[in-house]
């Protein structure tokens, strides 16, 4: 294992799912962390357990990505601190159920502000920093629905995640040869607490089993993925295999399958 001591990774959305599975993975790779979410609490347990389980320092920031203040915030609070930042894991995030018209414009600007702007702002407040040190590691936490095909409700989800697929990729070809690595991470179904808050829980719930990965397993092939320099990693055989179907399969029988499929892991009918 590669010792990376005096190295610091920030996480957003550390407090639970993929968020804190990459906080503990980064920790056992001792790294020490910046762990940043909404809820205190989570935050300052995983923040407690990293550090007696790893003898890595944990940095606690509660922050709102909603905010559009919030990434300059976060950077300021760091450089006061005298914290750099060596990786940089952007995993917050959330969906929301229900056709585009019937959604508020609040809850869909606070959408995309939480998924996109903050991400992108976070990369180009911290990424000029790995540059002159000649080592970072981004993270982009995308999603399989970024390479799927579209499909009713949470109509901005996969939209958002094909930007951020291709920002990666971007990215990740503006830092050869500058010991930065960016890398999408396309997960699909996860045990987390995601369909819990979007409300799918029980339309998801009833997929087989060998759709889900454990949130551990995706942070730990993430990281994997980000250290070896792939611009974009999908987990799981299975989701590659869905992937690779979306690639080659004329658009419009994958929107044909999409359309028979989608009432499995969508929901189109909520008013948030």
């Amino acid at each position: 294992m590669e010792n990376h001591q005096g190295h610091t990774a920030l996480v957003t959305g550390a407090s639970a799912g993929i968020g804190a599975a990459f906080a503990r993975v980064f920790a056992q790779n001792g790294f020490d962390l910046v762990l940043t979410a909404r809820r205190l609490t989570q935050l300052e347990a995983l923040a407690l357990e990293v550090e007696r389980e790893h003898g890595v320092k944990a940095h606690v920031i509660v922050a709102d990505l909603a905010d559009p203040k919030a990434p300059q915030r976060i950077f300021d609070e760091l450089e006061e601190e005298g914290i750099t930042i060596d990786a940089l894991v952007n995993n917050a995030g959330y969906g929301v159920p229900g056709l585009y018209r019937q959604v508020k414009w609040r809850t869909h600007r606070d959408f995309i502000q939480v998924l996109l702007t903050a991400p992108a702002h976070l990369v180009h407040l911290f990424e000029p920093g790995m540059t002159a040190r000649g080592y970072g590691r981004i993270i982009n936490v995308a999603s399989l629905a970024g390479l799927a095909p579209p499909s009713a409700g949470h109509t901005l989800y996969g939209a958002v995640k094909a930007f951020m697929i291709r920002f990666s990729q971007a990215h990740a070809l503006e830092h050869e040869g500058t010991g930065v690595h960016v890398t999408a991470l396309c997960p699909g179904f996860t045990y987390s607490e995601f369909h819990d808050v979007s409300g799918a829980r029980r339309i998801v719930g009833k997929l087989p089993k060998f759709m889900w990965m454990e949130a551990d397993e995706v942070a730990r092939q993430g990281f994997d993925a980000v250290m070896r320099g792939d611009p974009v990693y999908i987990n799981g055989k299975v989701n590659r295999f869905i992937a690779s179907i979306s690639r080659y399969l004329p658009d419009w029988l994958t929107a044909r399958i999409t359309r028979a499929q989608s009432h499995k892991f969508r929901i189109t009918d909520a008013k948030p």
